[in-house]
Order: C-alpha cells, then sequence, then structure tokens
C-alpha cells in the first residue's frame, strides 16, 4: 500500500513538474513576442460605418473620409447600408455588426425606439462603442459615445439668416419637414425659428409630409393653395427639395421665390448650380467620416475616455447660387 502511494505521489509530482515547465515556456515565449509592432496590433481592429442612404453624394464623401483616417489609423473598415431609406434592412445591418461583435460602429443616426433600443442595450451589452456621424440621436436615449457632425442648430439658423438678408424682413415662409421628425430635423427647424420668429411681419407655416415623390409634391401643392402669398420655401429633409421646386416650377415661376436647404440631399448641388435653389447650407461630410474614426479609435484605444458627449462639431458654410460663400 505505501509503496503504491509513493508511486502515486512520485506521477503526480511528474506531472506538475511537466505543466509547470510547459506553463514557463508559454510565459517566455509570450514575452520574447510582446514587442508585436502597433500597426499589427490595430489589424485586427474592425469598425463599421453604417448608413441610410447608401451611393449618395453626401454619404459616399463621408465614407471617403472614414476609409482614409481608417488607413492611417491601419485598421480595417467597412461601409454598410441600405438604398431608398430602407430603415428595416438598415436595422438588420446594425444587428448584424452588434452580433459580429465589430470593435466600433460608426452610424447615421435614426431617432426611433428600434435604433435607440440596439445602441443602448444589446451594442453596451456586447461592450462595443457606437458614434452618430451627421444626423445624432439623443445622447441619454440611445447612449451613443459622442456624435459627429454638424451644429444642426447652427446650421438652422444660418440658412434663416441668409432667407432674411435676402428676402428682407416681411414675407410669408413655408418651411417642409418630415411628418414624423428625426432629432438632426427639429434641431434644423428650432434654429430657423429661433431667427425667423424675432420677426414680426415674418409668418411660418410648418408643414411634415411622407418621404415620397409623389407625396412631398401633392403637400407643396396644397401648401401653395393655402398660403399664395408665400416667398419663401425651405425644405429641412434636403431629398425634398427637387420635388418641391418641381410643383412649384408646373405652377409658376420658381425664380420669384427664395428656396433653400442643406447639402445632404441627392439633388441639393445640381440644383443650386442650376440656380432654382438660392442657397444650400454646405456641411464637411469628407471631415465628418475622418474624424468619426478619429475619435472611435480614441476610445478602442483608451486614450480618450470618455468622449465629449456633447459631441465634436464640423463646419458649417452658406453657399448661394451665384457660388459664393457666406
Amino acid at each position: 500500500m505505501r509503496t503504491k502511494i509513493v508511486l502515486l505521489l512520485g506521477a503526480l509530482i511528474i506531472v506538475f513538474s511537466y505543466l509547470t515547465i510547459v506553463s514557463a515556456t508559454k510565459a517566455f515565449r509570450s514575452t520574447n513576442e510582446l514587442p508585436t509592432t502597433l500597426s499589427e496590433m490595430e489589424d485586427s481592429i474592425r469598425l463599421v460605418l453604417i448608413t441610410q442612404e447608401l451611393d449618395t453624394p453626401f454619404w459616399n464623401k463621408v465614407g471617403y473620409g472614414a476609409k482614409q483616417q481608417a488607413k492611417e489609423e491601419s485598421v480595417e473598415l467597412e461601409v454598410w447600408g441600405s438604398y431608398g431609406n430602407n430603415e428595416d434592412d438598415f436595422l438588420k445591418k446594425m444587428e448584424i455588426a452588434i452580433h459580429s461583435k465589430v470593435d466600433g460602429i460608426i452610424v447615421q443616426g435614426l431617432d426611433t425606439e428600434e435604433f435607440k433600443n440596439l445602441t443602448k442595450i444589446k451594442a453596451a451589452f456586447y461592450g462595443i462603442p457606437v458614434i452618430t456621424v451627421a444626423n445624432d440621436v439623443p445622447v441619454e436615449e440611445s447612449l451613443r459615445k459622442t456624435y459627429v457632425g454638424s451644429d444642426q442648430f447652427g446650421a438652422g439658423q444660418m440658412v434663416a439668416s441668409q432667407l432674411v438678408k435676402e428676402m428682407g424682413t416681411s414675407g410669408e415662409v413655408i418651411i417642409l419637414r418630415d411628418d414624423v421628425q428625426a432629432f438632426y430635423q427639429e434641431e434644423r427647424l428650432a434654429g430657423i425659428q429661433d431667427v425667423l420668429e424675432g420677426y414680426s411681419e415674418i409668418d411660418i407655416t410648418i408643414r411634415g409630409t411622407v418621404d415620397t415623390n409623389e407625396q412631398v409634391i401633392s403637400t407643396t401643392q396644397q401648401l401653395m393653395n393655402e398660403v399664395p402669398r408665400a416667398t419663401a420655401f425651405i425644405a429641412i429633409n434636403a431629398n425634398y427639395a427637387g420635388p418641391m421646386i418641381q410643383e412649384i416650377g408646373r405652377r409658376t415661376q420658381v425664380e420669384p421665390y427664395h428656396i433653400y436647404t442643406f447639402d445632404d440631399g441627392v439633388e441639393s448641388t445640381t440644383l443650386l448650380e442650376q440656380g432654382k435653389l438660392d442657397g444650400v447650407l454646405e456641411q464637411k461630410p469628407e471631415e465628418m467620416g475622418q474624424e468619426s474614426v478619429k475619435w472611435l479609435m480614441e476610445w478602442v484605444s483608451g486614450k480618450t475616455v470618455p468622449l465629449n458627449s456633447d459631441g465634436y462639431l464640423t463646419e458649417t458654410n452658406m453657399l448661394i447660387s451665384d457660388g459664393d460663400q457666406r
């Protein structure tokens, strides 16, 4: 019996000794492999940019800027998106990114409960930082780490100030927005109202519409019947500018009206060049893409934690139909 115990103890000592040697060898190898270059470490970092408006001039520039910065940071970046504001497809891509456990998500903010639940609950559960770009959502409802893009309230003020400069301090202004306003549109509208409501002789009519060309045309028609003395139009959703101008031009000359919008619409630049728009609020989408990757990497690397929850604002300019910037 004693012999068996001695043999058993001996066998255990041999096994433990072997395991100790193996562990020490692994530790030694691990120590020798520590000086991995930073770029090799960062090659494993996967980021994704997700947009609702894939392959439009504005979002192409956002994607280009993001890819350029990702190259500088030596990280992997994929650009995902959907066509024609397909919300279901957009949210599905968000879920795929989260379940793929990417290291960070840059996303066009969507002000819906479904979107905010994805960022606040699912992304947070997996520890995936989310940054909104160009279109923001309230931080307390989404827990996004930061926002990169224009000061939308200030952009609205800039558009309204240019309108007053051209139209004067009296007149009737029609403002066209989404039927259900996103947060960025609420901010734009608040900025416009902040300026225009300071003039007692400027009357404002605000109307929401559904996001189809037919409905925008129909709503514009109704508004022109209801407000026949309107002297100016502002499309808060820049994609509405084209069909809105189409209906105005069908009924009368476009030229006498003061018509303004923002540069994130598909046709904004073309309509400005054609002189059909009097002014377009120009943003910096390429810079938005660059800065969003930069700040996401600041978080991922632990260099800047937390990020500024108020956001990192990019420049805006007012372009008028003769090409000048104000």
